[in-house]
This record gives C-alpha cells, structure tokens and sequence, in this order.
C-alpha cells in the first residue's frame, strides 16, 4: 500500500485524538471541577479560547480550574480536533484532548493556571505550553483517590523545541 505521508499524519492525528478524547470522556464526569491552583492573579484582560470536544468532561474540569484562578475562558466545541492542533502547530507527541490560545500562546492540555501565570509574566519567545496525555492529578484530571502522578509542562519553542518549564511533584 502506497499512502503519501502527509495523509498517513492526518490519519496518526485523527486516531490520537480520537483515543485522547475517549480516555478523557471516561476518566471525568461532565462538569467536575478543578481544584484552584495556587499562585499570583491572573491577567484577567486576556481571555483564555478553549478548544475542546462537546463530550470531554476533563476539558470542563480544567475550564473550571482556570476560571478558579481568574481567567476568563470562552469555550468553543470543535468536531475536529486534529485541524485546531494543526493550525497551532501542535506536534503530535505532545497532544492531549483540548487546545487553548492566550495572549498569543498556545497551551496544550491540562497546563496549571499557575503555569499560564508564569507564562503571561514573563512573555518568553516561545509558541507556549504543552503537557502531553492526561496526567492523573493534574487540573481537570483529578482522581476520586488523591493519586497524582509528576508531569512536567514544557515550553514549546517556535522552531518547535521543547523544554522542561515547570515540574509538578
């Protein structure tokens, strides 16, 4: 079988996405909220654009986190996921169920509000943030138990590097 590349990418992205969002749709119910993050205030002149699944409870749960510390957040349900990760230039390895834009950046999954702080203070030159799956215990992932997994957040460069931003026991 001969598939050109670009198409077998779209069908990676479009079966990622489909497993990211079926794992998040059972991990959360519908409208659990986030626990409120610690840190400074947020810039609330900036509005937080979610892009998520209509299904995804942890993609409310983190709404919810985010508003918890401030932000203003605007939901907006995309049928197609895999386009929005796309025109944001979120590679593959690094996706998770929703996308949000912020001041110019863009932040992939369940990233602390503290993070987005952090982030809006101190305009690095970079696309923005990533946390890649669904990290148990990270806002919107949070688990009935108190279990919490580490996950490291890390920024996105423009040339599409990463490194390590921030480490969450």
């Amino acid at each position: 079988m001969n598939v050109p590349l670009h198409r077998m990418v779209s069908l990676l992205l479009v079966a990622a996405s489909a497993f990211i969002v079926t794992a998040c749709d059972a991990a959360t119910p519908p409208g659990t909220p986030g626990k409120q993050a610690a840190g400074h205030a947020a810039d609330t002149t900036q509005v937080v654009h979610v892009h998520k699944d209509a299904y995804c409870g942890c993609c409310n749960g983190w709404i919810e986190h985010m508003r918890a510390a401030g932000f203003t957040v605007m939901a907006h349900d995309s049928a197609d996921m895999v386009a929005v990760k796309q025109r944001l230039g979120i590679p593959l390895a690094q996706a998770s169920c929703h996308t949000a834009e912020v001041g110019g950046y863009v932040l992939e999954g369940h990233v602390p509000a503290a993070d987005v702080q952090r982030l809006l203070r101190e305009k690095p030159a970079a696309r923005g943030l990533v946390l890649p799956g669904m990290p148990i215990g990270s806002p919107g992932m949070e688990s009935p138990d108190g279990r919490r997994d580490a996950f490291t957040v890390a920024l996105l460069g423009k040339d599409g590097s990463l490194q390590p931003y921030s480490r969450h026991p």
